[in-house]
């Protein structure tokens, strides 16, 4: 299926109570042939005023670490597991999860990444279940015929600023990689 076509059904679902308190969509933006895409774990307040995502706090580390090893925004594709902002930016419900997992697992399919950036725990949950960030992070695991690199999510940096050069390592073994 056409992204363009997957972005449309995803302004259009109603099959969550999410769909009720956002303001827009988030189905991500990017390059739609990239080699990378990569995951959150749902839109937050920034996100839900504008459609796009990490274009708040987080998003402004995702561009750093993106321009640190040479890479642009407009060069991946950028989204969540969720495509509406939970209220109170809250954890996603199991039942959100599994409606927006049916959209993700489509965006996977039109764009075919190689490497699939899952951006922190709740992301990899979703993916792989509980995995330890510590031991786990800059590695490539194998499910499904995909690819998935696990890091830390960029907000992570705000709260843990000692994180900053640990995940810019992170990047640079995902350049290498391709």
């Amino acid at each position: 299926m056409k992204l363009e076509l997957i972005h449309k059904k995803i302004a259009s679902c109603k099959k969550c109570e999410l769909s009720k308190t956002r303001n827009l969509t988030v189905p991500g933006e990017g390059d739609p042939n990239s080699k990378l895409m990569f995951i959150g774990e749902a839109p937050g307040r920034k996100e839900d005023e504008t459609g796009k995502p990490f274009h708040g706090a987080a998003g402004k580390i995702l561009t750093q670490l993106l321009e640190h090893v040479g890479m642009e925004r407009q060069d991946v594709f950028i989204t969540s597991i969720l495509k509406c902002r939970p209220p109170k930016n809250r954890l996603p419900k199991k039942e959100e999860v599994a409606e927006c997992l049916k959209h993700l697992y489509s965006q996977f399919d039109s764009i075919k990444p190689k490497y699939i950036v899952l951006m922190g725990n709740s992301a990899i949950k979703h993916v792989f279940g509980k995995l330890d960030m510590s031991a786990e992070h800059g590695t490539v695991k194998q499910k499904d015929g995909r690819n998935y690199f696990i890091t830390y999510h960029p907000a992570a940096i705000l709260y843990r600023r000692r994180l900053f050069d640990t995940v810019k390592e992170d990047y640079a073994i995902l350049k290498k990689l391709l």
